[in-house]
């Protein structure tokens, strides 16, 4: 059973031979400790690859391509941006394809968006999507890549609303404009949902096996805004965009951080068949008890105490756990973790030993 059908099977809970693998790496373990991710990546090899070329440092702060040799070579570019300027992930200022600056403080990092382009709503009228990366890019590439590996090909990290505005607006100002109901924000929002269907269009045309969408709607508790603003404002966008990937035949991945519990039964409604969340921040049993056989759990194990500060005992519990929580035996469960700066080898390594138990 390869990799492509691994991954089919554990989507659709149709008894895949083990639970498919996927590996996320920061910026900072592509920058400074490449032969690690390589030793790891080699002994337990990614069933899921993303073919989008994240540039210089051959990694994003979402994660790096970890794939087939051949595909490596012919990686997907979105087209040249006339706002790009910089590197991202290294110390200094560097300003994405939308124009904002982002400020990252050391080698390896996000940074933060402190000087949103729209922090002034008069700048919106004048202000427009960066258009030219989707019409400039050469879309046969991605079908190249997926030609050259039996992986599962997942679109890469770029299709984020809900986060979009934050980062153009400024992110308290934002939940001031929605709690207040200013007119802009619909502004602002609809004109980054054209910019994205268009996207999703674009990739649906691909031989991709799954788009991926991300907006991190939990903070450590809760949702970031109420359920009810959440379903007016941002529903039915992303149930359009469920829509139209399903039409292509392809599989919705999902990504969000946080406490999103409130929210997973839409997410499931709408049709969204891997989830991506920080179990850890939940009751996984409780979300075992709810939805387990209706969605497939696509990781992830906890990153922001265990993966970084337990022993490898303590990273092997954390996996049973969720497999005894959310595992049907016949699919519904992808090995993910995210390997994060301060995260030893052993950890990582002990994680996915255990899921081969």
């Amino acid at each position: 059973m390869n990799s492509r059908e691994r991954v089919n099977r554990a989507l659709r809970f149709e008894n895949p031979d083990r639970v498919p693998r996927d590996l996320w790496a920061v910026a900072a373990i592509a920058m400074f400790r490449p032969s690690e991710l390589q030793t790891v990546s080699q002994r337990f090899p990614p069933d899921i690859v993303q073919p989008v070329d994240t540039g210089g440092t051959a990694a994003s702060a979402y994660g790096t391509f970890i794939g087939d040799a051949d595909a490596n070579r012919i990686l997907f570019r979105y087209g040249p941006s006339e706002r790009a300027s910089g590197t991202p992930c290294v110390a200094g200022t560097y300003v994405d394809e939308w124009g904002c600056p982002w400020e990252v403080g050391e080698d390896g990092v996000a940074g933060e968006v402190k000087h949103p382009p729209l922090a002034d709503w008069k700048l919106l009228d004048a202000y427009q999507p960066p258009w030219e990366v989707l019409e400039k890019a050469n879309w046969d590439d991605v079908d190249r890549v997926c030609g050259a590996t039996d992986r599962f090909v997942v679109t890469g990290w770029h299709i984020d609303l809900f986060e979009r505005m934050q980062f153009l607006r400024g992110t308290e100002a934002l939940y001031m404009d929605l709690a207040h109901g200013v007119a802009e924000v619909l502004r602002l929002r609809d004109m980054l949902n054209d910019f994205f269907l268009k996207e999703i269009e674009l990739w649906c045309k691909t031989d991709v096996d799954a788009v991926r969408f991300y907006d991190d709607w939990g903070a450590q508790q809760s949702l970031l805004m109420s359920p009810e603003m959440w379903r007016q404002t941002f529903k039915p966008l992303y149930a359009e965009y469920c829509r139209m990937i399903h039409s292509a035949g392809k599989f919705v991945f999902v990504h969000s951080d946080g406490y999103i519990d409130a929210i997973i039964p839409d997410l499931i409604e709408m049709g969204v068949d891997a989830l991506n969340g920080q179990l850890f921040c939940m009751d996984i049993e409780e979300l075992g008890r709810k939805y387990r056989g209706q969605i497939t759990f696509w990781g992830e194990i906890d990153r922001q105490w265990i993966l970084p500060s337990g022993k490898p005992q303590d990273v092997r519990e954390a996996v049973r756990r969720v497999r005894r929580a959310l595992d049907t035996g016949h699919g519904g469960v992808i090995a993910q973790l995210e390997w994060g700066k301060a995260d030893p080898r052993e950890n990582v390594e002990a994680a996915f030993e255990a899921w081969l138990e």
